[in-house]
């Protein structure tokens, strides 16, 4: 007699064998194509029933087999996984940009769980989380051998509760321990403002749905008054997300030319995507601000707009991840995220494991100003004669903010500097 135990996996062997047969195609003159080796199917029925007999605990058939899809996804690249229902939900979740957690992007790098980059304005931005920290330890459970899902799951939860992390900075020697409060994160992806009169700064902090309308929107109400004389996109720290909206806010910049194609194996993978007349903002001087943190979509719109030569590019060397995963329902309500493509830049460049180079390579750091800078004018002189143009107010200007972001006060200097050689190039023509 047969253990009942053993049932399924009789099953389950004799529907691998079926897949084990050769797959003929249809047509007439086809070649058989995609054998399974029986052997190997053989050596998987052997290990799932040595697991069913012997492993400590017991575990049902279910679990093993998505356990095993798990493997099978994971060992493809670090961004193909298995999700559940839960992890489904939270995947959609945090396209729309609404979801319980710290704000943070994490994937895997050499096998371990690694920041991406913290979201703008959230609990991990604020504690100092800083791309390619390595997250150790999640409620004091080791992430090594975790799967990106399962850290993901552990650290979103119910707003208002802690959640402990321990990381190690590279170049650091002892690793930190960090308690943080989750919050509802509303991850509003653009935000803008003025600098100085006439120079404008724009925010993409990941691509969404809605990031494409959201940035002409910003555009928009930047140019209210008066056309910008310049303007900087920040996409450090940019995630990437969607990719229709990388191609929108590219096309908010660009009236023609290729933004991005995609090469993959299959026909529907193979997709290009071109700048429409209808532009935003065609001709305000732009610099494009990137960073180690900068992924994906981020890159897909720095490569463009560089490409083209529609900006220039500063900051450091971006995170380097040009593929594209598609996110597929299955029948059980559980999805699938499986890289179908790779993504090059109009001049046929792949940032796979590359990255976005910068045209004007700038590290972060903060301005320093020193009390000698500050020297004696003839308008600091008892009874100067007054200039005409003394008397008026000056502008507003975020001095303080430009002081601690040495990368931004020099996009914008740079802006600054093409205006004058601009404006001195029409003057002579």
């Amino acid at each position: 007699m047969l253990d009942t135990a053993c049932k399924p996996l009789i099953a389950l062997a004799a529907s691998l064998a079926l897949l084990a047969m050769p797959l003929h195609a249809t047509a007439a003159n086809s070649t058989p194509v995609n054998e399974l080796p029986v052997e190997d199917v053989q050596t998987f029925a052997e290990i799932f029933e040595r697991i069913k007999r012997a492993y400590v605990d017991e575990v049902d058939d279910s679990t093993l087999l998505r356990n095993a899809m798990r493997g099978m996804l994971s060992e493809l690249d670090p961004h193909s996984a298995y999700l559940d229902q839960d992890e489904f939900r939270s995947l959609r979740e945090s396209t729309q940009g609404e979801f319980g957690g710290i704000g943070i992007e994490v994937g895997m790098e050499d096998g371990q769980l690694t920041v991406i980059t913290p979201i703008d304005d959230t609990p991990a931005s604020r504690a100092g989380l800083q791309s390619r920290d390595l997250i150790m330890r999640v409620e004091g459970q080791s992430t090594d051998r975790m799967s990106l899902q399962e850290a993901v799951n552990l650290m979103r939860g119910e707003p208002g509760t802690d959640l402990e992390i321990t990381i190690q900075r590279r170049g650091e020697d002892s690793p930190r321990e960090i308690t943080l409060t989750r919050e509802v994160i509303r991850s509003e992806s653009v935000r803008s403002e003025l600098l100085e009169p006439g120079y404008g700064y724009l925010r993409v902090s990941q691509f969404q749905n809605r990031t494409g309308d959201q940035v002409r929107q910003a555009l928009s109400r930047m140019e209210a008054d008066a056309p910008l004389d310049g303007l900087v996109l920040d996409l450090r720290n940019n995630p990437g997300g969607v990719l229709q909206a990388a191609v929108a806010v590219s096309d908010a910049f660009l009236d023609s030319g290729l933004i991005v194609y995609t090469e993959g194996r299959l026909a529907d993978s193979e997709l290009s995507f071109s700048a429409n007349r209808d532009t935003a903002a065609p001709d305000v001087p732009l610099v494009v601000l990137i960073n180690g943190g900068s992924a994906s979509a981020a890159e897909i719109v720095a490569g463009a707009l560089q490409d083209q030569r529609r900006a220039v590019v500063m900051g450091t060397e971006s995170f380097g991840k040009g593929s594209v995963q598609q996110v597929m329902p299955l029948g059980n309500g559980d999805g699938l995220k499986l890289t179908t493509a790779l993504y090059y830049t109009p001049n046929g460049r792949s940032i796979q494991a590359q990255g976005i180079v910068p045209d004007v390579e700038v590290v972060r750091g903060r301005l320093e100003v020193t009390e000698s800078s500050r020297q004696l004018r003839e308008s600091d002189l008892e009874g100067h004669l007054r200039s005409r143009e003394e008397t008026r107010e000056p502008g507003t200007s975020s001095s303080e903010r430009l002081r601690d972001d040495y990368q931004l006060n020099e996009a914008l200097n740079l802006l600054k500097a093409l205006n004058v050689v601009g404006h001195r190039r029409s003057a002579a023509g």
